[in-house]
C-alpha cells in the first residue's frame, strides 16, 4: 500500500460558487462584466485575496473549466450559463441551501 506524502487541502471554491451565482439566470455577459459581479459580490462575502489580477485569471481558468464541462455556452467574447449549471453548487453550501 502507497503511503501518501502529499497533504490536501480542500478549501472551498469561491469563485466558482460566485460565477454560477451570477451564470443561473441565464444571461449572457462578456467576460469584464461577468467578472465585475463575481468580484462585488466577493467583496460582500470578504473573499477576495491575492489581488484582482490573480483573481481575475482564476475567474478566467474556473470560467473556462465550466465551459469544457458544458455548463456554460460561449459565444465569441460572452459567456452564458445553461439550464443544470446550478448542480455545480455543492449542497453543504448555505448558497445552495437557501436557493
Amino acid at each position: 500500500m502507497a503511503k501518501r506524502t502529499r497533504f490536501s487541502r480542500r478549501v472551498p471554491d469561491h469563485v466558482t460558487d460566485e460565477l454560477v451565482a451570477v451564470l443561473k439566470d441565464h444571461e449572457t455577459y462578456h467576460f469584464n462584466e461577468l467578472f465585475e459581479k463575481v468580484y462585488q459580490n466577493l467583496k460582500k462575502r470578504n473573499a477576495v485575496s491575492g489581488g484582482e489580477e490573480m483573481l481575475r485569471l482564476r475567474a478566467y481558468e474556473k470560467l473556462q473549466n465550466l465551459v469544457a464541462s458544458a455548463k456554460v455556452h460561449k459565444e465569441g467574447k460572452t459567456y452564458r450559463g445553461l439550464p443544470g449549471i446550478e448542480t455545480i453548487l455543492p449542497t453543504t453550501t448555505p448558497k445552495a441551501k437557501a436557493s
